[in-house]
């Protein structure tokens, strides 16, 4: 298991991070979403051991890591996209895969399996910073697995690919997790971290403000929320215990919030009332909706 524990960072007088906790296990795909300068690079700029902790620690199956590696310490073997020099594509991966302690026939090897699975092996003589966004992303996950890695740590690597690639390198982080590989990603592309984590972290302002599962961060509003679809707009005005939260689109649809203790049934009799009912549905919010609604939550009361 990889363990973030108590992350705390500042920059000068700026406090980035503020006792940042939250752990991922083997198997696992752990999204990790936050507005910009939340903190999510550089927690997982400490996890990757490119920066250190003021306060807290990373520990890898029990034991910390740490940036430099005292006897006690445990170097941990991470995969990380990161910006690749200017230089052809080809010779920077086998270097990279080199650093990681791979022979010339086992980089080369791994290399051309990466780099075919992911698109890019036409490339090799290309130069780095004349490849599109994409390619530039597909690359660096060619450099962040080459060598195995015993966890995953990648930062918004969805970045400017279009929807094949997306869908490839999604394939690829399943293959991983599925081979016990602890899998952390940030992304802004909150469909699709929804779609793809079994886990979801949400980061404000330097700190930890949910962890769950799409469910569990679901269950956080304990409220019941009912989608139907038939009755005239209108129809819910005066049902007892029943808030219209949305009166009514283009569809007929209308949302409305149940007070704690208020049956279903009596709302689907007061719907049937008003006109024939052709859908009857708890409504799931999207990770869309939970994350503005975690967010907003959290944040602070400005005096008037």
């Amino acid at each position: 298991m990889l363990d973030i524990g108590g992350i705390t960072k500042r920059f000068g007088s700026r406090q980035v991070l503020d006792d940042v906790s939250f752990a991922v296990q083997p198997g696992e795909v752990f999204g990790f979403v936050g507005s910009n300068g939340a903190g999510k690079t550089t927690t997982m700029r400490i996890v990757l051991g490119v920066l250190s902790a003021d306060a807290g620690e990373v520990r890898w199956k029990g034991a910390p890591v740490r940036r430099r590696r005292p006897a006690a310490a445990h170097r941990l073997h991470a995969g990380g996209a990161r910006p690749l020099p200017e230089d052809e594509v080809g010779d920077q991966l086998h270097y990279l895969a080199r650093l990681h302690g791979l022979s010339d026939a086992e980089a080369t090897t791994s290399l051309q399996r990466w780099t075919e699975r992911l698109g890019v092996a036409a490339r090799f003589g290309d130069e780095v910073q004349k490849l599109s966004l994409g390619n530039q992303q597909r690359v660096q996950l060619a450099a962040a697995l080459a060598h195995d890695p015993e966890v995953l740590v990648l930062d918004e690597p969805f970045s400017g690919l279009d929807p094949t690639a997306v869908e490839v390198m999604s394939s690829v982080l399943r293959e991983k997790a599925r081979s016990g590989v602890p899998v952390i990603f940030s992304s802004h592309q909150l469909e699709l971290v929804e779609r793809l984590c079994d886990r979801i972290g949400i980061i404000a302002a330097g700190r930890m403000v949910a962890v769950g599962s799409v469910d569990e961060l679901r269950r956080r509003d304990d409220a019941t929320v009912i989608d139907v679809l038939g009755p005239q707009d209108g129809w819910a005005a005066g049902v007892p215990g029943v808030e219209v939260v949305d009166g009514g689109d283009a569809a007929g649809r209308t949302r409305v919030r149940l007070a704690p203790g208020v049956d279903d049934q009596h709302v689907l009799r007061a719907a049937l009332a008003a006109g024939p009912v052709h859908e009857f549905r708890r409504w799931r919010p999207p990770l869309t909706e939970l994350y503005r609604d975690v967010v907003e939550s959290d944040r602070p009361e400005v005096p008037a």
